[in-house]
């Protein structure tokens, strides 16, 4: 497996990544209605060139494939993570996790801030992330629980 930052050649199998990650999250987690305004996020590919282009974006390659990808916004902000769902528990999301906390430490940072819903939080909790705050955030009309999660580098 290969990581390496994203290039605007990446971005169909980028946003592939993402609207096939959030499709297989359980609808016990989250109502059809939310996984389907989170899924429209996909449709902003602007929005992603502008990410690729100025934020630290990288993506996990195997034999020629994106298999995953994360990104920062704000230096330290951990703004997406996500792992093809047919390569969930193979390394890939803690991977792509320590290239992102070592580029933080490179650049002066010494914490990592996310966002993220409850369901994510079993796998930042195994790599020691703390919960800062609860809250609801609402897109497109349509509220979702969140949680504002940190790690001191």
């Amino acid at each position: 497996m290969e990581i390496r930052e994203a290039k605007q050649t990446d971005l169909p199998q980028i946003l592939s990544v993402y609207k096939h990650a959030i499709s297989q999250i359980s609808s016990k987690q989250l109502t059809e209605q939310q996984l389907n305004v989170w899924a429209l996020g996909a449709n902003n590919t602007k929005k992603w060139t502008t990410r690729i282009e100025k934020d630290y974006f990288i993506i996990a390659e195997q034999a020629n494939h994106i298999v995953g990808f994360a990104y920062f916004t704000q230096g330290n902000m951990l703004a997406g993570l996500y792992v093809q769902q047919s390569h969930k528990r193979q390394g890939i999301g803690a991977k792509l996790l320590r290239v992102m906390e070592s580029r933080a430490i490179s650049q002066g940072y010494n914490q990592i801030k996310a966002n993220i819903v409850p369901s994510a939080l079993p796998f930042f909790d195994d790599y020691f992330y703390e919960v800062e705050k609860k809250y609801r955030k609402h897109l497109k009309g349509v509220a979702f629980d969140m949680l504002g999660i940190y790690k001191n580098l």
